[in-house]
């Protein structure tokens, strides 16, 4: 009763898979676009942190999420650069104990207390 076209049913049903081939590489290449783009903006949002030995750096201290208080700081230090690797590793020195640690160096951050009283005493002097 129904007239069946077996070659030009095949021949449809190939056209609307390749179809959706193309979407599916098209909807592929547009998010690639969009993750690159998205990285673009929030890498230059983002400061660089290179230390140099001698430096003075403050260390984020995870571990005070109980118990923390409002105004309490979770940033402590200063800390002396002792040894800084390309690779993210910085090796600090606790200035009163004496004492070496190996941290991260997403977890320091540059200690900028001895220029800002420099500054203090020069707008002082003027």
């Amino acid at each position: 009763m129904l007239n069946f076209d077996n070659q030009a049913t095949g021949e449809r049903r190939l056209l609307q898979l390749n179809e959706l081939d193309e979407f599916r590489s098209q909807a592929y290449e547009n998010a690639k676009i969009y993750k690159e783009k998205a990285k673009k903006w929030h890498d230059q949002k983002l400061a660089r942190r290179e230390f140099i030995e001698g430096q003075k750096v403050l260390l984020y201290n995870s571990r005070l999420k109980f118990f923390s208080g409002k105004l309490k700081s979770r940033w402590f230090g200063p800390f002396t650069v002792i040894k800084a690797s390309p690779y993210g590793h910085v090796e600090v020195m606790e200035e009163k104990a004496r004492r070496t640690f190996i941290f991260n160096s997403h977890r320091l951050k540059h200690y900028l207390g001895d220029s800002l009283d420099e500054q203090r005493v020069n707008y002082s002097l003027n």
